[in-house]
Parts: C-alpha cells; structure tokens; sequence
C-alpha cells in the first residue's frame, strides 16, 4: 500500500491540539488511517474521516489547558530557572570550544563590520543637521537644458527677499578663494578661504567662540578665523583684534574666532571675509547682477514654505517671474535644493568640493546588513548541523516535563549569550580598527562610548542578532519528539536540510555579489585611469599665476623659454578638471533660434596644442604671427554639431561670444575638461589675454629637476608668495577619489564576507564530516580512494555554490549597471567578470572544505567502525 500523509496544515493542528507527552500514539494511528482512507476513497474523504477522528480522539483545547499531565507544567521563569540556563548555556560554550570560537569570530566580525559600516552611513547622513533650521535652508541652484549648476546670480539674495515674503533672509556666499596669509615669519597659502554677507552667522549655526556674531562681518577690513587657523598663526584662539595679512597687500582685524569647522559640514572653511570687501573689485556685487551665475545663494523659507512642496513649486514660479523682469532671456530654469540634501543629492557642476553620494550609502548600508545576515546564517548553520548531540538532552529534559516555550527560551538564552560575547569582542576590533577605517573613508569617525543612544542601539543590534541567528535552531531543536530521539530514530527532516541549504547559498550569494562589484568597481576605475581624454594628461606639471606672477606674465614666459627644462609651456585660463566658465550668450552664422545650449569656455595661448598635444582637425591653432587671434576662436567637435556645422565649412564661419564678435579658426578634437561622469560638452577657445595657469610639460625623469626650477623662477619674480605647484594627471585621479574609496571598501567588506562565510562551511563541513564517519569508514573498506572521499564529501557543497552563483548573476548584473548608470563613458560589464567571482568563490569554498575532507578520507577505518 502506498504511504500518503496527510497535509502539513492537519498535522499542525493535531500538535497544537494535543498533549505532547502522548502525540507520538495519536499520530501514528491517525496516519494510518488517513493512508487507508486515500487509498479506499480518495483525497477528500481521507482529509474528512482524518478530521473527525481528530476531533474524537483529541481532547478539546480548553480542557487540555485546564487539565495538565504531570509532564506538561505551566510555563514560566524563575531568578534560579534563568541562572540554571545561563550556567548551562556558559558549559555548552566552554565544552564546545571549536564551535564555540567559529560562532563567535563569524558574529563578532560581522558585527564589527556592521557597525564600522553604520558608523560612516551615520556620519554621511548627519551632514548640514547641526545648524538649528537646518529644515528651513535651502541652497538656489539652476539648470540651462542639461548643463546643471549649484551657483546664482549675485543680484537675487536680496532682490528675491525684497519681493518675496516667504523668504526670511537671504546669504550669498562665495567661491573658495587661495589667499596669502602672513604673521611675521609664517606665510601659508589657505585655499578654503570665503568672502560670505554679514547675515552668514545668523543664518547659519556656526559657533562663534570669541567677538560679535550681529557685527563680526559688517566691517569690510575684518576677517573670521577658525580656532585651528589662529592656532597656527598665533599659537593660541585669543586672536581678537589681531591683525593679518592678506595677499601682501592688505592688512585685515581678526573680528572673531569661529569653532572649527565640522567635518559634517558641506561648507569647509578657515577664513569667512566680509562680502563687502569683495565689493570694491567686483563687478557683478557692485551692479547686483542677475545674468553672471557666480555665487552661492542660501535662503531662509518660513516654516510653512518649508514644509509644504506645493509652496516651494509656488516660489520658484515667483522667483522665475522676478528673473525674468530683470531682462534675462535665456531659459533658466530654478530649483530649491534643502541644505540637508547637498551632500549626498548634488550631482550638479561649479559645486563645492567633497559632496558624497546616497547611491553608495544605500549600497553600503545594505551590504552592512548582508554582512550581518551572513554572520547570523553561520550561527544558525552550524546549530542545525549539531542537532544529534543536543537531540538526546532535548527528548530528557521533555521526559521529565520541559515543555517546549522552555526550551525554546534556553536555546534563545545561548543565542544572546553568544551575541552579546560576540558585541564586545566587536567594539573591541572597532575601537582597534577605526583610525585605519578612518584612514580608508577619510571621514572623521568617532564613538563616544558614554552616549546612551549609542550603546542602547549596540544593545538593540546584539538583541537583533541574538534573535536573528537563534530563533530557527531555537524551535528546530525544541520540537524533536522524546520517543524517536531516546529511541535513536531520529531523521533530519528534508525542510530542515533544504532551509539550512538555503542559507548556505544566501551565504555565497551576498558573498558573490561583493566580489562582482569590487571587479567592475576596479574594472571602471581602471577604464577612466587608461581612457584617451583627448589629450596627453602624463607629465603636465602647473604653476598658478598668483601674486606678482599675473603682473610679470611676459617676464615669466621669458624664464621659462630660456630654460630647457621648461620651455614646453603654455599658458591657460584655468585647469581642465576645474573648469567652471560658460555663457548661453553665443552667436553665430545661420543660427536660426536663440541658444539655450550652454558653452563653456577656457582661454589658451599660441603653445596649447603642442603642450596638450591634442589634435587640430580643420584649420589651425592660435599664432603669435597672426595679429587678429585676439578676436578669433577654436572650437572643439561638439560645438561645431550643435552649431550645426562640419569640418568642410566651420573654418572662417562669424562666431560671437558674448560682447565680442569673431572668426573660428580651427576645430579641435573633442578632449575631455570634466569628469567621465558628465557627457562631452561644446567648448569655445579663446586667445588667453591675461593669464591663470603656466603649464608644463615635463620629460620622463627630469621632473625633481624641472619643480626646482619653477621654484627657482617663482622666488625670482614672486618672493613674496610661497612655490606651490601639482600634477595635471594627479587632479584627474582625485576627481574619482569617493569612487576608490567605494572600491577600498568593497575590497574590505567582500573579503570579510567571504571569511566569514568560510567560518561557516569549515565548521559545517567538520560536522557533515563526523556525521558520515561510518559510511566513510565502509567505503575505505570496499576500495574507495581518498579523491573518491573527497569528492563525495565537496559535491553537495559544490552544488550549493553552483547555485549561489546562478542566483547571484543577475543581481549582480542589475546593480552594477545601475552604477555605471552614474558615469557618461563606462566600461563593459562582460560575463566573464561574474564567472570569474563565481570561480573565485568556488575556489575558495573548495579550499575551506577539503581541510575536513581529507581529513575525513585519511583517517584509519578500523577507528571509525570500531564501535560496529
């Protein structure tokens, strides 16, 4: 006669029905007669006489709670049950050690990593959250098609907060400026130095530690410091009324000591100069212009405005009226960007530097929480694993009346125990770690241990985990019948091997997907690293024309033609990884619509070509011999498509480029002047007029020699300014410095995972291995080789991985071309890159399994069947 069960559900029910200490009778009587009746009758008539014989042969529920046998007692915890369980549990852990070490190393690493992780998604998203209506600020950005920018015009801050009520003030704030700062003896260059309206501190919650916050920045000749700048220049913060100087040319009052900027600030400052000084050279502060993009606009909203998105649409309408009145023609388009969401939300060019992306802190938070399952699946794991030496303890602690909340409460117990051992062994590892994870991130990553927030959150992720890795071997080992066990009957159940196969291969999935982004993170840095940008970026050495370099440019080119070490110069308007000019206000022939397209634009001398090496495809480059280069124009390859030309007639076509008409020259080959991550754009050349940057390049060996020579120039014809200079090919690898940061971090936490997930089969394969002891024994006995033992005990893990990695491919084929998503130009996500981490993890796993393997298959059978 066929066996047929009845369904899971029925079964459920009888247990939940009947008294534990007898179920063994019931079911097995109740079984039979469901597979007689199948067989008689059918499926449905089976199910039916099942349920009334149920219903007979079961006492009610109310009545089985009210009449207890004398094995079942009431649930419930006494100070001895609880310190009985602690004591048990502490045995288990210290009998156990090998297990004991492997559950512990897999929970503590996974918890150090989690919270070294969380730590820096903390810190990413506290960014602008200090200032006291943080809620209310907001920064105007703008955008001209798909040219999108952080900067505003100087005029609309207090035009916009004349005309608009919902707007509570308004503070302009600008480009980071590199200044000469001098007290006696000390001359430093500050590159973050602002000039900011007099309102900045009373929109903003910068600490003010010494002088007046309403008058600090009303005085053009007084300046703010940080404490960590006036400790530099005066070995103290008491530095009030102090004076400096500025540039050799200007002497400024220390009004006012700031706090330090912190690092969660998008705003990175050491000196704040009153805009008023800026106002006496400059043109678009003195008119208060509103067609010259050049500052940072911050606005106040009130809190209804604020809060409500409808309100906000409603302004920026007001605002995009107002700008219009003020004859601009150009189609500009407005937007209201929070100041919480600058750092991590701003994709936008002229940015202030350092800006962070929530792309990558919802990958790391996620790969936080994986690291953390993974750890927790070892656990559960390797518990399961062991179910037959705890089985027999169970099926006794039943026979004389543990019932199953009980023992579901013990396992529970030695679960927490485990996680909170595991908890502070990790804050030791990341109190060890994070100066070298600080040092990775480059982010100022502290722990104040006293924090109440912070340690109950520690206390809630070891809770977390205690639960997480013991709740299923909690009620996996408290449902073993006493009978089977005591008899020696018990089976493993095929649920519980496929769950416990389940996690093995979730394991290995988050593991290969690690490993498929830390490749193509690789992969794409290495692509934009080795990509031709359209010129030669190798040995270009830069020296800024600060100080009286911009007075004496044509002393300067002189220096520099006469030595042979730097006569490959040329001089530009500004370098090609910080170009921020660009206008709308172009014209030229056959245009048939006003331009909306915005141009950018660099100023480039007679030597450009020849030093960048870059490629003239039509006409020619810029000459001293030709008098009127000073009004004619290259354009790059781009430009010439959108102005609708091509290299047949673009040369000699009329070009205007704001006030001043002139002929295109030459066409030149489209050359990178942006980050890979935005598309080539159009780009105007002019003849540079005045100055900027001195370009160099070097010859393979020299350039010790050639940084010592510029410097010898530099003290001749501008002692007074320090010799700075850097590398062209070094500030393009810093424009994708969060992108190596993501790889460095991936690196890490991918081979983490992976250790991690190895603890777990090394231990699983030791238990599998003990389990078969017998049957290895045997097979050793009839013939079988150790390769043959070998291969049996691998191919059921091998099966595992296989698919791990089948499940893992298109996940991480998805995520990683959503990354790529982010840059204009990206490498290929070939196949052979998941192959290769699926082998990797293959390889790896194979190699943590064949320690117990051969163990296993070289140990002498007469052992192993001695007990038979």
């Amino acid at each position: 006669m066929k066996v047929t069960q009845p369904p899971r559900w029925a079964k459920t029910l009888l247990r939940w029905l009947h008294p534990t200490n007898t179920i063994e009778e019931v079911e097995g009587d109740l079984d039979e007669l469901y597979a007689y009746s199948y067989q008689r009758s059918g499926k449905r008539k089976a199910l039916l006489h099942y349920l009334l014989n149920l219903v007979t042969v079961v006492p009610p529920f109310v009545r089985r709670r009210q009449q207890k046998t004398k094995y079942e007692q009431p649930f419930s915890l006494s100070p001895d049950m609880l310190k009985n369980y602690f004591k048990i549990a502490w045995r288990n852990i210290v009998r156990q050690k090998a297990y004991s070490v492997l559950n512990i190393a897999g929970l503590s690493i996974g918890l150090a990593c989690s919270i070294l992780i969380l730590l820096w998604v903390q810190n990413e998203l506290s960014y602008d959250r200090f200032h006291s209506r943080a809620d209310q600020l907001f920064r105007i950005t703008c955008s001209a098609g798909d040219f999108k920018a952080a900067v505003s015009a100087a005029g609309m801050a207090r035009g916009l907060q004349a005309q608009l009520p919902q707007i509570k003030a308004g503070v302009r704030i600008s480009k980071p400026f590199p200044a000469l700062f001098e007290v006696g003896e000390k001359r430093v260059e500050e590159k973050r130095v602002f000039f900011a309206d007099s309102n900045f501190l009373q929109v903003f919650s910068f600490p003010l530690l010494s002088g007046n916050v309403a008058t600090a920045l009303k005085d053009p000749g007084a300046i703010l410091i940080t404490q960590q700048t006036a400790e530099k220049y005066y070995g103290t913060r008491d530095a009030v009324g102090k004076t400096i100087r500025i540039n050799n040319n200007e002497n400024f009052t220390i009004a006012g000591i700031l706090a330090n900027t912190p690092s969660n600030s998008h705003l990175q400052f050491d000196v704040i100069i009153p805009m008023k000084t800026m106002a006496k050279w400059n043109w678009d502060l003195q008119n208060d212009t509103w067609n010259n993009f050049n500052f940072y606009t911050y606005l106040e909203l009130d809190e209804k405005t604020a809060e409500s998105e409808s309100a906000q649409q409603n302004l920026l309408q007001q605002i995009a009226k107002i700008f219009k009145t003020h004859g601009a023609t150009a189609k500009i388009d407005f937007q209201l960007q929070p100041l919480t969401d600058i750092h991590l939300h701003s994709n936008l060019q002229i940015d202030l530097p350092g800006h962070g992306n929530i792309q990558y802190v919802n990958i790391f938070f996620v790969v936080a929480i994986f690291i953390l399952v993974v750890a927790c699946i070892n656990f559960m794991n390797l518990a399961t694993a062991r179910f037959e030496r705890r089985a027999k303890e169970v099926g006794l602690r039943k026979v004389v009346g543990a019932n199953r909340y009980q023992l579901v409460f013990q396992f529970l117990g030695e679960s927490f125990i485990f996680s909170f051992l595991s908890l502070v062994i990790a804050i030791g590892m990341v109190y060890l770690l994070l100066p070298v994870f600080k040092i990775l991130t480059e982010k100022s990553l502290a722990i104040d241990w006293l924090d109440g927030k912070l340690l109950l959150s520690l206390i809630g992720i070891a809770i977390l985990t205690g639960l997480l890795s013991g709740s299923y071997p909690a009620f996996f080992l408290s449902g073993f019948a006493p009978v089977k066990v005591l008899k020696g009957k018990l089976r493993v159940a095929r649920g519980n091997l496929l769950f416990r196969n389940a996690l093995v291969v979730t394991q290995f999935v988050v593991a290969i997907v690690l490993l498929v982004g830390t490749a193509v993170v690789y992969k794409q840095l290495d692509f934009i690293k080795n990509r031709n940008l359209g010129f030669d970026k190798s040995n270009l050495l830069y020296l800024a024309m600060t100080g009286e370099l911009g007075e004496k440019k044509q002393a300067l080119k002189a220096s520099l033609a006469q030595n042979p070490l730097t006569e490959n110069f040329t001089v530009i308007s500004g370098l090609p990884t910080t170009l921020e000019t660009g206008t709308v206000d172009v014209v030229w022939d056959g245009q048939t619509a006003r331009n909306q397209v915005v141009f950018p634009s660099l100023d480039v001398d007679e030597n450009f070509v020849k030093v960048f090496k870059s490629q003239v495809l039509a006409g020619r480059g810029f000459d001293e011999s030709f008098s009127g280069d000073s009004s004619s124009y290259m354009i790059n390859e781009k430009a010439m498509q959108i102005m609708g030309m091509n290299l047949g007639n673009a040369v000699g076509q009329n070009l205007t480029f704001g006030d001043t008409k002139g002929t295109i020259i030459g066409v030149v080959k489209d050359f990178h002047f942006k980050s890979l991550q935005y598309a080539m754009e159009p780009l105007i050349l002019r003849l540079n007029k005045w100055g900027g940057v001195v370009m160099v390049r070097t010859t393979a060996g020299n350039n010790e020699q050639t940084i010592k020579e510029l410097e010898k120039i530099n003290q001749q014809l501008n002692p007074a300014f320090p010799f700075t200079f850097g590398f062209l090919d070094e500030d393009l690898d810093n424009l994708y410095r969060s992108e190596q940061q993501m790889g460095s971090i991936f690196n890490l936490f991918a081979g983490l995972a992976i250790f991690i997930s190895c603890l777990g089969l090394y231990g699983l394969s030791a238990f599998m291995a003990e389990q078969r002891t017998k049957e290895i024994g045997v097979r050793k006995v009839l013939g079988a080789t150790v390769a043959g033992v070998v291969g049996l005990l691998s191919q059921d893990f091998l099966r595992l991985i296989l698919i791990a990695i089948v499940i893992a491919s298109p996940i991480a084929w998805y995520a990683m071309n959503k990354w790529l998503q982010g840059f204009a130009y990206q490498t290929a996500l070939d196949w052979w890159v998941i192959a290769l981490a699926g082998l990797l993890a293959t390889g790896i796993a194979l190699f943590t399994i064949s320690f117990q393997s051969i163990k296993a298959a070289l140990m002498n059978p007469v052992k192993s069947l001695r007990s038979e």
